[in-house]
């Protein structure tokens, strides 16, 4: 078995796979106020072409790979996409990204299926906060869906809460005390700018560095916690609670100095970095490992020390060339 590394020595063996830009939620961070044109389905790799791709992958040294979308449980054929991916002897953990809505009904078979973890997206407890930062969601509808993957008995369950002030900063607490009795990661992620207006998301950007005074003024320990995947969060856990809490800071902490991570869109281009214009169509080359490897290689070549989403200052001007695509277009 071969194995990737970019530039930098970076070694990369996790693959962030897009199986659909289709969302049923618009949400805020995510997607433009009157949505987006879905691409057509044949712009959408097959499954057939989804299994080869990760073939190639885990022959180059993949062993994790995580199914994110747009909203990977739209696709009808999620579970036998894991299923089939399962069988690759070198992947040695399948995760998945959902907004939960469809989770009630799909849990039980995405486990039997061969996903291992699962990360949720929920950024606030409060109905009508949810239905605003989803622009129609029902919080309901995800609540059922992670009771239902609890059930269930995953590896690990994450939620993922995007802070965004003014909508859901004032609830840092009520999701840490979330974690008293359950079993599940949250993971608290800046808002970052990616298809947005900068002006918009410099009044709406948190940085998460105030989580731990919030935690010593409710008079609560933490301690640093390690916990399974290869997610760039800071994990800790409060004193006798049964889950614990993560930080993913891209703008007030660059944590790109240990990205181990290679992104594939749905409709088949290599994304080496999260925030830059650059990716190169792979599609193509999915049935000629040479030309495959040497695709994934070029995009490694070129992948940035960092992503320089306005460093260590909100303030300080991004650069001209942040990728066209909104976040639900490259799979987070």
């Amino acid at each position: 078995m071969e194995q990737l590394y970019d530039h930098f020595q970076r070694k990369i063996d996790y693959l962030r796979l897009s199986i659909t830009d289709r969302c049923n939620l618009r949400c805020v961070y995510c997607m433009p106020a009157a949505g987006l044109d879905f691409f057509s389905q044949d712009k959408i790799m097959s499954q057939d072409e989804i299994v080869r791709l990760v073939q190639n992958f885990a022959r180059l040294g993949v062993t994790k790979v995580r199914l994110t979308g747009g909203e990977p449980l739209l696709r009808r054929d999620l579970a036998t996409i894991i299923y089939r991916i399962r069988q690759i002897p070198e992947i040695t953990d399948i995760s998945a990204t959902t907004n939960g809505t469809a989770l009630k009904y799909q849990a039980k078979g995405l486990k039997e299926a061969g996903l291992d973890r699962l990360n949720i997206s929920l950024d606030t407890f409060d109905p009508e906060v949810y239905k605003k930062m989803t622009r129609g969601g029902n919080i309901k509808h995800v609540l059922q869906g992670i009771a239902a993957a609890e059930r269930e008995n995953f590896k690990i369950i994450k939620i993922n809460t995007v802070v965004v002030r003014g909508e859901n900063d004032q609830e840092i607490m009520d999701f840490i005390n979330y974690t008293k009795d359950h079993k599940i990661n949250v993971r608290f992620i800046e808002y970052m700018p990616i298809g947005q207006e900068i002006s918009d998301w410099q009044q709406e950007y948190v940085p998460l560095t105030h989580i731990f005074d919030e935690c010593r003024r409710a008079g609560l320990k933490y301690s640093p916690l390690t916990l399974p995947g290869n997610g760039p969060a800071d994990n800790y856990q409060i004193a006798g609670y049964q889950g614990s809490f993560g930080l993913i800071h891209p703008i007030s902490e660059r944590f790109c100095k240990s990205c181990d991570r290679i992104r594939i869109t749905a409709d088949g281009y290599v994304k080496a970095c999260l925030y830059w214009n650059e990716e190169l169509n792979i599609r193509p080359m999915i049935n000629d490992f040479t030309a495959f490897k040497h695709v994934v290689q070029t995009a490694l070549d070129n992948k940035p020390l960092n992503h320089q989403m306005a460093m260590k200052n909100p303030q300080q001007i991004i650069s001209p060339a942040p990728t066209w695509r909104h976040m639900s277009q490259i799979g987070g």
